[in-house]
């Protein structure tokens, strides 16, 4: 028997498919890169010691190379311990001169120097990025308008250091030692120089042998800004001159962000000695999202706290502890999300994710990645083509987190999430303050009460309410336990340079 045919009224299922019209495919971004011709690098470059560049005494020199594409971008100079010397005895001898000089007269370098950076951003923004591999958008949006934001803050303090809430008339240690790392050259700088020069301290500085031209560019900013010879050195070279600077029995004042490792050989040289020390080392944030959490500000929030400059911050917000009853829905929307970062040429504009500094650091991230895999973590990562040439690690996450897990606890500085659950608050106070670091923590929840109970129970130094790396040259930064001690920026920036 055939079958009866279909009311005319019923419409045919297939046929409505066909005239459904397929959605509209997503809209591609053109390319828009930042032109390279902006910033002009020369074939190589000296110490910057006296107010001059000069070879290193044994003529020494290195490469730095460009992250994205592999290309050597310059020749600098390698200093040995007679150049770390030299720069030392500089900054000696016009100590007394600009320690001296009223506190009027040194925000005038500070108010230059930061004019100065505001002036030529667009080229500083491409060099760092050529040199350091982040994306263009957060060199040009995020590092020099902060840069530029310090120096402007320290010079206000420069002439009122009275006022500071450390006595009447603080002097200035002497000279000051700095070692900064590679993920934010330039901004690093600008903790560290802005508030010692501002308390009357000169400086000997040395910046990462992978990141080591926007330091060099400072060095001639200096020097445009009329700033006394010696008062700013700047040595190059791997961690042999940076053990030279911290050990130099001349030098009053020492501060170093990087890794713990050595964070803590730096704390044992400086051990026994009159030297005033302040260290900023590594993290594993904690990201708390709460059930009542907006979802969509919150996985804004976690995307920008850890694959932010590819998660290569000391502050990221590596670990997700997520309240079980949101979980399934988050972690939706965050992998819908990360689908829709852009990872390529840091030059271009739309880029979201750039690339890994270094091989060693591209070869640390993924031996730490395949382990938590070996362990039992369930590993996702959107499709994304990576480039052939430079050092590039796609979005990361992990799920089936436990605290036992080695992603879990050691820092990865990558673009790696790891995803953890918790019933209560606190279960999630106990979770993030299972670490050892404490640099930092976020809290994700629309009850006030309750982002001020939890905070108040986490061992970090800086904890965001609803946001996440949001920095301000007001605000003070610095950690606990392994994540080091002191503090840099706002008021309290300036005490690490006072002999108070």
């Amino acid at each position: 028997m055939a079958p009866a045919p279909a009311p005319a009224s019923t419409p045919d299922p297939a046929a409505t498919r066909a005239a459904t019209p397929a959605p509209a495919p997503a809209f591609d971004y053109a390319p828009a890169p930042e032109s390279r011709a902006v910033v002009d690098i020369a074939p190589s470059y000296g110490l910057f010691i006296d107010g001059e560049f000069t070879e290193a005494a044994d003529g020494k020199v290195f490469k730095t190379v460009s992250p994205s594409t592999e290309e050597v971008l310059s020749e600098v100079a390698e200093a040995g311990e007679a150049d770390v010397d030299r720069a030392v005895k500089a900054a000696r001898r016009a100590f007394e001169k600009w320690s001296a000089l009223p506190g009027a007269e040194r925000a005038k370098y500070l108010f230059r120097i930061a004019r100065i950076i505001q002036e030529r951003s667009r080229e500083l923004a491409v060099l760092e990025t050529l040199d350091n591999g982040k994306p263009i958008r957060e060199t040009r949006d995020a590092d020099l308008p902060l840069v530029a934001a310090h120096f402007f803050y320290y010079a206000g303090w420069a002439d009122k250091l009275d006022h500071a809430g450390y006595g009447p008339d603080p002097r200035p240690l002497g000279v000051a030692g700095q070692v900064i790392p590679w993920n934010f050259p330039l901004l690093m700088l600008a903790w560290k120089i802005a508030p010692a020069l501002a308390t009357g301290n000169t400086v000997v500085l040395k910046p990462a042998e992978t990141t080591p031209l926007s330091a060099l560019f400072f060095a001639d900013i200096c020097r445009r800004a009329g700033l006394p010879k010696g008062v700013v050195n700047i040595v190059t070279g791997d961690g042999r001159a940076g053990a030279a600077l911290t050990a130099h029995p001349d030098v009053n004042k020492v501060a170093f962000t990087g890794s713990t490792a050595v964070g803590k050989q730096i704390a044992r040289t400086v051990a026994g000695t009159r030297k005033k020390l302040t260290l900023e080392l590594g993290g594993k944030g904690a990201n708390i999202v709460f059930d009542d959490a907006p979802i969509d500000q919150a996985v804004e929030g976690i995307v920008n706290g850890i694959f932010f400059n590819q998660g290569q911050v000391c502050c990221a917000g590596s670990r997700l502890l997520v309240q079980e009853s949101v979980h399934d829905e988050l972690l939706d929307s965050l992998k819908r999300r990360l689908t829709t970062l852009r990872l390529g040429d840091p030059l271009d504009k739309n880029t979201d994710i750039g690339a890994i500094n270094s091989a060693e650091q591209l070869a640390r991230i993924t031996a730490l990645a395949d382990q938590g895999e070996a362990e039992g973590a369930e590993r996702w990562s959107p499709v994304c083509e990576l480039p052939e040439n430079g050092y590039w690690f796609a979005p990361t996450l992990f799920t089936n987190v436990t605290q036992a897990h080695t992603i879990a606890r050691d820092e990865i500085f990558g673009p790696v999430l790891s995803v953890l659950t918790f019933r209560t608050p606190d279960e999630a106070v106990a979770k993030a303050n299972n670490t050892p670091y404490g640099l930092s923590a976020g809290i994700w929840t629309e009850k006030g009460s309750r982002i001020l109970a939890v905070a108040n129970k986490l061992r970090a130094g800086v904890i965001w309410s609803n946001t996440f790396n949001k920095f301000d040259p007001t605000s003070p930064f610095g950690g606990y336990k392994e994540s080091g001690f002191g503090r840099e920026g706002g008021r309290h920036g300036l005490e690490a340079y006072l002999d108070v």
